[in-house]
């Protein structure tokens, strides 16, 4: 059984940083892409940055330049560094990734439980 942990959520004050991580655990092959989504109540989930097995990442606009997202393929982690944080940036955060179980298998999409940053102005 996969399980991804998400830890380090929590409160901060506008202009603050916090840094998420999000441990896979289990039977793991391999791990391929890694992402960072957000939900804020009422809102649709979106993706915020993902980075692959390679080390590419990506970025949506509104966090460029004040998100990083790392990995620590030895670990099976994966990272997001938040600076500059927002009050808009106050959401649920998923980590999500997709992991192949042994090497006859297809890789398939895992989920954390989230994690809640909250951002005071």
């Amino acid at each position: 059984q996969v399980q991804l942990v998400e830890s380090g959520g929590g409160l901060v004050q506008a202009g603050g940083s916090l840094t998420l991580s999000c441990a896979a655990s289990g039977w793991i092959f391999r791990i391929d892409a890694m992402r960072w989504y957000r939900q804020a109540p009422g809102k649709q989930r979106e993706l915020v940055a993902g980075i692959t097995s390679s080390g590419t990442t990506n970025y949506v606009d509104s966090v460029i330049g004040r998100f990083t997202i790392s990995r620590d393929n030895a670990k099976n982690t994966v990272y997001l560094q938040m600076i500059s944080l927002k009050p808009e940036d106050a959401a649920v955060y998923y980590c999500n990734a997709e992991i192949q179980i042994t090497r006859f298998d297809i890789s398939q999409d895992y989920w954390g439980q989230g994690t809640q940053v909250t951002v005071s102005s």
